[in-house]
């Protein structure tokens, strides 16, 4: 098992090879819930990712049993970027087993930070089963959660946390395979015993709350998330030991959820995060958690590593939410002049047009019509009633449409 001191040693270990990330005051997200919120941005640590503080720490301190075959390491990517960078600045060979799915941005950035990619697996479980045979001939093999050195290198965001806010009162953490919140529980329980420690999870990977109800660790059906770095079927059985013993309560939200704290967090904070580090946002935005008014919170933004084509769905999807961006459909005679006279109405409401789909072809139209969707962007849900209100009040039959 891993003790505080544990912790405190990582702490010292990797000093100087991870940036102590900034623990930054929300205006917003206080006004929102009548908390003092704070973020501890690990979305700014070097690889974009809390993962380097578990990477560097267990390989530093295992070099000496390291072998000449390197390590290995299995992840989708924020675990493998870590443990490669860390490798490569202690001079040792790295090789990563990624899923087949795994983004190319993540397996270019793994190879960026000198690491050799291996696509294998269906799941991250796939992965490991590779990465353990490869250790069998002759590499170390560094777990992603379920490993002591992990977890205590892991466990020193919550000494940054309450040395720069020893008052702190509940601490709100992403939960994946287990090996972030087990540390920060760890470490945050033994300097503040009433500290409150709060897990988020995707509700389409219920893992840690499915073994909470269980009382033993089992694997869940998970779907596909935006939070996809922390979709793990199955919580490590170290952590899940920590979990059981130290975590208070662990809360699910949804995928609306998550891209909404994605949209909100680069708007307001002007900070990327993705969508396994925004779930703490998702939880106070959506009432997944009840914070009493005047609690010091501190959400913890585990990492910022998204795709550019997913940030950008995940972007209109948090927009959609909001009633930022609002789809309609419309039959117009298919006339000169009939789309402009649309236009000049909407133009009224001051909504903004992003797209016009001009069908003339749909199989249920008369010859002499023609179907114009439009994609507007709107202030928020009451200027969408505006927009829907004056279009109907101009003579206009119109279909609101769901945006994917």
């Amino acid at each position: 098992m891993i003790s505080f001191a544990d912790i405190r040693k990582a702490a010292a270990v990797i000093k100087g090879s991870v940036i102590r990330t900034p623990l930054v005051y929300s205006p917003t997200f206080s006004r929102l819930t009548g908390a003092d919120v704070y973020l501890k941005l690990e979305n700014l640590q070097a690889t974009g990712s809390f993962k380097l503080r578990g990477a560097t720490y267990k390989i530093l301190s295992e070099l000496s049993r390291i072998g000449k075959g390197g390590v290995v390491a299995a992840s989708a990517g924020n675990h493998a970027q870590g443990v490669a960078l860390a490798a490569t600045r202690a001079g040792l060979h790295s090789t990563v087993v990624m899923p087949e799915w795994a983004s190319i941005s993540k397996q270019e950035g793994t190879r960026g930070y000198g690491g050799e990619v291996i696509l294998e697996g269906r799941s991250i479980g796939d992965s490991i089963s590779r990465a353990e045979e490869l250790a069998k001939a002759g590499k170390t093999f560094i777990h992603p959660f379920d490993d002591p050195g992990i977890i205590a290198g892991q466990g020193t965001i919550a000494l940054e946390v309450l040395e720069d806010l020893p008052e702190t009162d509940l601490i709100m953490v992403p939960i994946g395979g287990g090996g972030l919140i087990s540390g920060i529980a760890l470490a945050a329980k033994e300097i503040r015993p009433g500290v409150r420690i709060v897990g988020v999870q995707a509700a389409t990977c219920p893992s840690a709350v499915a073994a909470l109800e269980k009382g033993e660790r089992v694997p869940v059906d998970a779907q596909m998330s935006i939070a996809d770095g922390i979709t793990v079927k199955q919580v490590g059985e170290i952590p899940f030991q920590i979990i059981r013993d130290k975590v208070d309560e662990v809360a699910l939200v949804s995928e609306d959820g998550i891209a909404e704290a994605v949209l909100m967090l680069l708007e307001r904070k002007k900070m990327l995060a993705e969508g396994a580090g925004a779930v703490p946002v998702a939880a106070i935005l959506g009432g997944a958690v009840s914070i009493l008014p005047g609690t010091k919170a501190v959400l913890v933004i585990s990492g910022g590593n998204m795709d550019s084509p997913l940030l950008d769905r995940v972007i209109r999807r948090g927009l959609s939410r909001n009633g930022r961006i609002m789809r309609l459909a419309v039959r117009l005679a298919d006339v000169p002049g009939s789309l402009a006279s649309l236009l000049a109405v909407v133009a009224k409401t001051k909504a903004n047009v992003l797209h016009i789909y001009h069908d003339r072809g749909a199989g249920n139209l008369s010859i002499y019509q023609s179907l114009v969707e439009l994609e507007l962007e709107a202030r928020n849900f009451e200027h969408v009633r505006e927009i829907s209100e004056a279009l109907k009040a101009a003579g206009y039959a119109i279909e609101l449409r769901k945006m994917e």
